[in-house]
């Protein structure tokens, strides 16, 4: 006869090691890959840095900033896998360093290198446009810029710019100095730049008033006063506070052309401060292999870092080229006028008393 409790007990004790084998496999198993554990040898950090730092201009070649600045934050365009190898660790643990990083620079370094700007900030920034660019009363050049990504998740054709390729847009109003002085990141790549503005928090305080903008302000060496402006290219608005340049069929009058080349001349610093971001810190020249939620991080971290670089640099340089919390300041900045006037004003100022010897024949020359 067949003894049913022992059977019973055989089969308990079959499940019973059943469990624990299954238990065992989906435990997690915690190592180091053998080249993981000679980091503290082989990794760049312990011997390519080391040697690096004793030839200042190749470390600058390499690292994209000097050994001082260096110091304080790390900067590469290698890809996550490339560092992980490189430095000996896992890819895991490098993704997870460099999201935590930036997200750590932007915040110590967004007081300092990224302050919320006044009215004072404003009135340096004016200065330097009129003494480096020849635009008075200019107080930033707004652009913006297109950073390459891979596409997105379910993203359909959100990212999809008209240059046909997967973006994230950077919106950013930069000095005379080629800094970043207000940063907007994250827009999908098929939107406008003007519709970026119109719906960005940037937008909103400039339509209503609280960026403590400067009250108008005679123009040197005149006693007609403008308003404070900022200069934009024609995917912006023409607004009371935003000049853009004359459309091309009004180019046969001469000075629409003067002031579109004076426009053009100051704008472009926007255009060159992407240029150096991007030409700076090597990922941006790659499409960004990383989820749009990481991007927004890097992308406010190297802005900041941009400007950290740029401090204390002199501006003397310029100076040849010169020739070749809110509140309500003021709530309604120069109300009587209207964007064509401003613009025209502008126009005619530069035309006259406000004219540079050179700009006759550069705008005449076609």
């Amino acid at each position: 006869m067949v003894d049913w409790d022992l059977v019973l007990i055989a089969l308990l004790a079959e499940d019973e090691e059943r469990q624990i084998r299954t238990a065992n496999l989906t435990k997690r198993q915690f190592w180091v890959h053998n080249l993981w554990r000679t980091r503290s040898t082989n990794g760049e950090f312990s011997n390519l840095f080391n040697d690096l730092r004793y030839d200042l201009r190749k470390f600058y070649d390499y690292y994209r900033m000097d050994y001082e600045k260096f110091e304080k934050y790390l900067i590469t365009g290698a890809s996550f896998k490339s560092l992980a190898f490189s430095y000996r660790m896992g890819f895991t643990t490098v993704r997870n360093i460099v999201h935590e990083t930036c997200q750590a620079i932007f915040t110590v370094l967004r007081s300092t290198a990224l302050p919320k700007p006044t009215s004072q900030q404003w009135q340096s920034i004016a200065t330097d446009f009129d003494k480096f660019w020849n635009f008075p009363n200019c107080i930033g050049a707004i652009d913006g810029k297109h950073f390459k990504i891979r596409a997105p998740n379910n993203s359909g054709s959100m990212y999809i710019n008209y240059k046909k390729f997967f973006s994230i847009v950077l919106s950013a109003v930069v000095d005379a100095k080629y800094k970043f002085v207000i940063v907007d990141v994250g827009a999908y790549g098929r939107n406008s730049h003007g519709g970026i503005l119109q719906s960005s928090k940037f937008g909103s305080k400039l339509r209503n008033g609280f960026l403590c903008i400067p009250p108008e302000k005679a123009l040197p060496h005149s006693t007609q006063k403008l308003p404070h402006v900022f200069v934009a290219d024609e995917a912006f608005p023409l607004t009371e506070n935003i000049m853009r340049p004359y459309p091309s069929h009004l180019l046969n009058d001469e000075k629409k052309r003067i002031f579109n080349y004076r426009l053009s001349r100051a704008r472009r610093i926007v255009e060159n401060a992407f240029g150096m971001l991007q030409e700076r810190f090597e990922l941006f020249q790659k499409g960004i292999k990383v989820q749009p939620k990481y991007i927004n991080n890097i992308i406010l971290a190297s802005t900041c870092l941009h400007n950290f670089i740029i401090d204390g640099h002199s501006m003397d340089a310029l100076s040849s080229n010169t020739n070749n919390a809110i509140d309500r300041t003021n709530d309604s900045v120069f109300n009587n006028l209207d964007g064509m006037v401003v613009r025209d004003c502008f126009t005619e100022y530069f035309s006259n008393v406000g004219n540079v010897y050179w700009q006759n024949e550069i705008v005449n020359r076609c």
